[in-house]
């Protein structure tokens, strides 16, 4: 029999050596990912650690405390939700810049903030617009999960797989659902990057709507602007 032309016999090893290429990059991959989920599994039962001892202490705080006939004065939360409730007509020039700042778009955004002196002062002008409060571990872990979109190449995608979160911060500190959460919740090293990489979240409006009259009072006076403490997360719970 003839042999095969050269050209023909180069093209048949350039592709076997690519599929042989393709297959050990498919294997490797494979077990990054194992391992990926071993270390992913691993991170959340350490958090959920944490979160039960620091549970636990402030449990005993109260309790101790009510023993020796005191009051019991948890600390103070880390992260703050801030919710915009109000649209742009009559909108101080000011307070929009604010808003900007703080990614607050448009009616019914929700994000994260630090809490710190200079936030708190921030908030304080802008109080007519939003409200906010602490939310809990199961806020912040809801708001991810069901409303969670990351910036990944500039674009919004839905945090749909851990590979989004790596995708888009590319950290090695926070690779996974969890590990973004944690950040979140702690306030972490890395809290300015995870909070960038979460797009605003876009809420419903809440079941039964804002009352007209009462969005204009503040939280304190039956209405529904400003600080509102952990009550945020009935809020939240009515936004999702």
């Amino acid at each position: 029999m003839p042999s095969a032309p050269a050209s023909v016999s180069k093209k048949l090893a350039t592709q076997a050596k690519l599929a042989a290429q393709a297959k050990t990059e498919a294997r490797a991959s494979k077990a990054a990912r194992k391992a990926d989920k071993k270390t992913f599994a691993a991170n959340g039962a350490k958090y959920a650690a944490a979160y039960a001892a620091e549970e636990a202490a402030a449990v005993k705080g109260r309790r101790d405390a009510k023993a020796a006939g005191g009051f019991y004065v948890p600390a103070e939360p880390k992260v703050l939700l801030v919710v915009r409730i109000r649209g742009t007509i009559g909108v101080d020039p000011k307070a929009k810049k604010i808003m900007r700042l703080f990614r607050l778009l448009r009616i019914h955004n929700a994000t994260f903030v630090r809490n710190n002196e200079a936030t708190k002062r921030m908030l304080r002008l802008v109080e007519p617009y939003v409200t906010y409060g602490n939310p809990s571990l199961k806020s912040i872990r809801q708001l991810i999960y069901k409303r969670g979109f990351g910036k990944v190449n500039k674009q919004r995608t839905p945090i749909s797989e851990n590979q989004v979160i790596q995708d888009g911060l590319g950290s090695s500190n926070v690779r996974c659902a969890d590990d973004l959460i944690n950040e979140i919740y702690t306030v972490g090293p890395e809290f300015k990057e995870a909070n960038n990489f979460l797009w605003p979240f876009a809420l419903s409006s809440p079941k039964g709507g804002f009352s007209a009259k009462t969005k204009l009072l503040h939280y304190l006076e039956g209405g529904e602007a400003g600080a509102r403490g952990e009550e945020i997360n009935k809020l939240i719970q009515k936004m999702l």
